[in-house]
């Protein structure tokens, strides 16, 4: 988007400011690096095809895990979906389309047939075949590996593995959205030879992903993993032997830099082709300058959490009450923008299961104090909320503790390192958090299964820790169902239940806001925010 906005005064300022933070605080190897990333980026402009050059994608967060079977967050996946490929993926239409698989079928209600590509080889010469299949989803469900989101495939019963290029999928029961998981960037298959190395370390006491967070992931990507300097950046190179269409550039380069000014100074002065996120209030000076900003819906909910386990959040009238504080508009319009879409409840408009006739918990202050007295909490309490380096959680953060003020509660904000903020609230160390959710499957069993079944509390993705039996029940019920009628009936059910339980606050649908250089074309991001790169190449 491209707007006719004057404010190059004050763009130069900021630009100037942050790139004097970063001569203050980099030091010498950082601009060097910098320097380095600029030059090679201007020689492969000058390429007439646009193949080669160094692209830079200057991010807020690093990764938090690069075993692609242990990751939880965006930030990893965005790396990883450039290395790893799965059975299927999704277009830029979100449609199912072939990937390692070229195509399948449904045999039965309990069987799934899958022809895979021939000639596939992963990053380190193992060649890829059903077999390898069979071993990755073999790990993934493995107890003693401990993946956070095995859940996703638990209904699979067995792989069974028909010839060396033929696989066949058995479940335990029916299970309609299995190619919607197959596409999560958990499911991904990963080289033999790693995942049985990753089993020896694992027999001499190191945890599981150690050699793959070490050495990094050896998939079948289009690009293949070079380097990880833990907060600071990552480093892919191009898979010159990828089966498919070849990626053009040379290497890209995730390079964090918490600062969004700095992020900002370093996409107008070229030593970054992609900056992401771009702040809301950034739009306009960068859209201002020779970069672009693209705005992609997502499919993510971003929420203020309530940990069930710790008083006086194990009552639902206080978690009722404080719901009613929060005014959604407000956040989007001073925080966003205006960018993005309040949200009903836990699903966005575009997953499967979404309602639209559904009733939000609304803003009533009175009818909030009334709940709190009668929970017994007329006074207040003292509480705390966490949140991560993300400075619009941190702004939401802020407009919250002075909201709690009117029903006496002092809250107390506590800013953590992204990586020790997954590990403290799957802990379950928090009070009040602020997070959010992407929802790549696009269909409603991930999501509230992942968020609310009780049998998923802590790392598996339920950080709220709540327990629901008849909730539960639902949620299996629904995941089993084959007639779309009736699925869409039970999560409409359990979004009900959900509004009413108010585990959390559903703030908003964001939006990914990402700034390019006009020096690159072909990028794009999809609506859980992971980068697309396979098809980014330099232009004049």
């Amino acid at each position: 988007m491209k707007k006719n906005f004057k404010n190059s005064f004050l763009l130069f300022i900021v630009m100037a400011f942050a790139l004097l933070l970063v001569a203050c605080s980099g030091g010498d190897d950082s601009t060097e690096d910098s320097s380095s990333n600029n030059d090679s980026s201007a020689d492969s402009s000058n390429n007439t095809d646009g193949a080669g050059g160094d692209l830079v994608l200057a991010t807020l967060s690093d990764a938090a895990n690069l075993d692609p079977h242990m990751s939880t967050d965006v930030p990893s996946a965005s790396v990883l979906s450039n290395i790893t490929e799965g059975l299927v993926k999704k277009n830029k239409d979100g449609e199912i389309v072939p990937s390692l698989a070229k195509s399948w079928a449904s045999i039965d209600d309990l069987t799934w047939e899958f022809e895979l590509e021939e000639g596939v080889h992963f990053h380190d010469g193992e060649q890829f075949n059903a077999t390898a299949v069979k071993k990755s989803f073999e790990r993934i469900l493995d107890p003693e590996v401990a993946a956070p989101r095995a859940f996703l495939f638990e209904a699979i019963k067995k792989v069974e593995v028909v010839s060396d290029y033929t696989l066949r999928i058995h479940t335990h029961y029916p299970f309609a959205p299995l190619l919607n998981h197959l596409n999560h960037p958990v499911g991904v298959i990963l080289s033999p030879a790693q995942i049985d190395a990753d089993y020896e370390n694992m027999k001499a006491g190191n945890i599981a992903g150690a050699i793959m967070n070490a050495n990094g992931p050896v998939g079948t990507g289009f690009m293949k993993f070079d380097s990880w300097t833990p907060g600071t950046e990552i480093k892919l190179v191009n898979n010159q032997d990828y089966w498919n269409q070849k990626a053009y550039i040379d290497s890209v380069t995730f390079k964090v830099i918490p600062e969004s000014a700095t992020r900002a100074a370093e996409l107008e002065t070229g030593y970054a082709q992609i900056i992401e996120p771009v702040q809301p209030n950034e739009v306009e000076m960068i859209d201002a300058t020779s970069s672009s900003v693209s705005i992609t819906p997502g499919s993510s909910l971003s929420y203020i959490g309530f940990n069930i386990n710790k008083k006086p959040f194990d009552d639902v009238r206080v978690r009722q009450a404080i719901s009613m504080i929060v005014d959604q508009q407000l956040i989007i319009d001073g925080i966003y923008e205006g960018i993005g879409e309040p949200a009903r409840g836990p699903l966005a408009p575009t997953v499967f299961g979404y309602d639209g006739t559904l009733t939000p918990i609304t803003k009533d202050i009175e009818k909030a104090k009334a709940l709190l007295a009668e929970a017994g909490y007329a006074e207040g309490f003292e509480t705390s909320i966490w949140t991560n380096d993300n400075p619009q959680r941190q702004n939401i953060a802020i407009m919250l503790q002075e909201d709690l003020k009117q029903l006496n509660i002092t809250a107390n904000i506590e800013v953590l390192e992204w990586g020790a903020y997954l590990d403290k609230t799957d802990a379950g160390e928090h009070e009040m958090y602020i997070l959010g959710l992407s929802n790549p499957v696009g269909d409603a069993d991930y999501f509230l299964t992942q968020l609310y079944h009780s049998k998923n509390h802590g790392g598996s993705g339920n950080t709220t820790f709540y327990s629901n039996k008849e909730l539960d029940a639902i949620l299996d019920e629904a995941r089993e169902e084959i007639d779309t009628t009736k699925r869409l009936a039970l999560y409409k059910q359990a979004q009900e239940i959900l509004i009413e339980e108010a585990p959390m606050i559903y703030v908003h649908h964001q939006a990914y806001i990402t700034g390019l250089s006009e020096k690159i074309e072909g990028h794009w991001i999809n609506d859980s925010g992971h980068h697309k790169l396979q098809e980014v190449k330099f232009v004049k």
